[in-house]
């Protein structure tokens, strides 16, 4: 910006925004101090470089005030773990897939590992068909993402929320009323 820049001749952008043509550098700093603004480089690949009459400092706050609200913007997708055992009971089973299904609700992603100790690694069927179960409960809200799979002594799957999936549970709920009423 200002001095800073080496090139003989610029392409200027006013204060206002027109464009005032391809002038010397000398020329375009005159202009730039004359409304108390400073020539900001914008385009240093183009030929000749366009600069532009700016505030740079507003410049500045305006560029990282954008950036804050883009990232107040983004949506952060959280992990939500959820830890069984191959001997965990039904009713508490419940518990966890209720959690679950709240954290999907809230677009969150759900890992469910169930964990085996001692001599349950001989039987890693009985940790599938609750990881089968607990995706058929949520299979109204959520699809899997990763297959069930083994990490050690770990079993696990992740659910991820579909888009509009409770909607989808909803229609299929009142096409079901509808055939029901025709019958």
């Amino acid at each position: 910006m200002n001095e800073g820049i080496r090139v003989p001749e610029v392409r200027l952008i006013g204060a206002d925004g027109g464009n005032v043509g391809v002038v010397s550098i000398k020329q375009a700093l005159q202009i730039a101090r004359e409304a108390d603004l400073d020539l900001v480089e914008v385009s240093p690949g183009a030929t000749p470089p366009v600069c532009r009459v700016m505030d740079f400092g507003k410049f500045l706050y305006e560029r990282t005030k954008k950036e804050r609200e883009a990232r107040k913007s983004q949506t952060k997708i959280e992990v939500k773990e959820i830890r069984l055992r191959p001997k965990t009971n039904e009713a508490h089973r419940g518990f966890k897939v209720d959690d679950a299904r709240r954290w999907l609700g809230q677009g969150h992603k759900v890992r469910v590992t169930i964990k085996f100790r001692g001599r349950e690694m001989d039987y890693p069927e009985i940790a599938l068909e609750d990881l089968k179960e607990v995706a058929q409960s949520l299979s109204d809200i959520a699809a899997i993402e990763v297959p069930p799979q083994m990490e050690g002594r770990t079993m696990l799957v992740v659910l991820a929320p579909t888009k509009g999936g409770v909607k989808k549970k909803e229609k299929a709920d009142s096409a079901e009323v509808e055939r029901e009423a025709k019958a």
